[in-house]
């Protein structure tokens, strides 16, 4: 009987091993908090000090977004992902990112394609202030398919608990401020793919020819492309927003589209009234919603339809919010819950604060909001505009 190696059952360690060197060697620290480097059996990090700190973790995939990336040999934007979605979920709790980690899993190592992912995590981290503070490399032949792999984020940021955003925050009138998405960000793309699975097939052509054709409604832009946009990150346009208005809670539209979402940043009780003709929907949306025939419904339950996060901010500062952001859009106002489904779409005609004037503030046990304001942060920089995307006339009360 010939022996069987570790190698001979499909994997490598060796060249786990000289991939994980090169890593190591170009990433760097990123915070003054890190004790040693990467490669340990944990991550070292100095506990953060402050006034009652609370550390806030949070974790998410890509998801099948690493489909698309694998047909277009496109890699660098997962990388990007994971990290701007963990940020993005640990800013909505009013959180600074500290550190991150990560894990990768496939059927067999790629160097050249790992080392990109690992390369783009680094750079976003290093972007956001936040340290890479190791990860986990996992050959699994068996248990995924050729060429097929798996991204995961883990992020630990830091708040002061009067800083924190809760769902307990929001009241009835608060105004909702919606900011744009860059299209899918990283969800909802296995309804996306089979809707581009059903428009490759109804042609007779592979789906890496219908990701690839230039559309006009893109402006000759390919649909891969618009599906490959990054997930864009929000920590900055979260800080002016505290430095310039009462931000209530926040609500980051990812899996489960809008009533998926929207309700996690209120309270029992609270909906959200939301005018969708205050934005237009990027055509990305409109292109898979006909070329699979899915129902609005789903598309609204499913995907973020143009807009990525959603500030609850007091009524009285919703003016101010529309001025420090340029790409922010006033979308709507809490209400109270009516049914099963707690956001309702509405007409603007029937008017923006149906209920009257808005009770004074009130403080909780997690609340931030009386912390924010002008004065409270310093801004940091202009947000970032979006593509395909602009308010209608009339989306904005400037």
């Amino acid at each position: 009987m010939t022996r069987l190696t570790y190698k001979d059952a499909g994997v490598d360690t060796a060249l786990k091993a000289e991939t994980l060197a090169r890593l190591r060697a170009r990433v760097k620290p990123g915070r003054p908090e890190v004790i040693g480097g990467i490669g340990g059996f944990g991550g070292l990090f100095r506990a953060p000090t402050g006034k009652d700190l609370v550390l806030v973790a949070t974790t998410d995939g890509v998801g099948t977004k690493t489909e698309i990336a694998r047909l277009l040999d496109r890699h660098d934007v997962i990388g990007t992902d994971v990290v701007h979605q963990s940020v993005n979920d640990a800013a909505a709790t009013g959180a600074e990112p500290l550190f991150f980690l990560d894990y990768f899993a496939t059927s067999k190592l790629e160097p050249g394609i790992f080392e990109r992912i690992v390369d783009a995590i680094a750079a976003a981290c290093e972007a956001h202030g936040c340290a890479l503070l190791g990860g986990e490399t996992a050959e699994m032949p068996g248990t995924y398919a050729a060429g097929a792999y798996d991204v995961v984020g883990f992020l630990v940021g830091a708040v002061e608990r009067d800083r924190l955003l809760c769902p307990a925050n929001a009241r009835e009138g608060d105004a909702c401020i919606g900011l744009p998405s860059n299209g899918l960000h990283t969800n909802g793309y296995t309804l996306a793919r089979a809707a581009i699975a059903r428009e490759a097939e109804a042609r007779g052509i592979e789906p890496r020819e219908v990701l690839r054709a230039s559309r006009p409604e893109l402006r000759g832009g390919s649909l891969g492309d618009a599906l490959l946009e990054p997930h864009r990150s929000y920590l900055e346009d979260v800080r002016v927003l505290r430095g310039t208005a009462q931000v209530r809670s926040i609500a980051h539209l990812t899996g489960g589209g809008w009533e998926g979402n929207l309700p996690r940043a209120l309270p029992d009780g609270l909906g959200a009234a939301i005018d969708r003709s205050t934005w237009v929907v990027p055509p990305v949306f409109r292109i898979l919603g006909t070329m699979g025939n899915v129902p609005n419904g789903d598309q609204w339950d499913t995907w973020n339809m143009g807009i990525g996060l959603i500030a609850i901010v007091a009524r009285e500062d919703e003016r101010a919010a529309l001025r420090a952001l340029p790409d922010a859009i006033a979308i709507g106002h809490v209400e109270r819950a009516v049914g099963d489904r707690r956001i309702r779409a509405r007409s603007r005609a029937h008017g923006r604060h149906p209920h009257g004037p808005v009770p004074g503030d009130q403080r909780h046990a997690c609340s931030g909001a009386g912390r924010d304001g002008p004065g409270a942060a310093r801004r940091r920089g202009a947000a970032r505009g979006a593509r395909g995307l602009r308010p209608r006339p009339g989306g904005r009360l400037l």
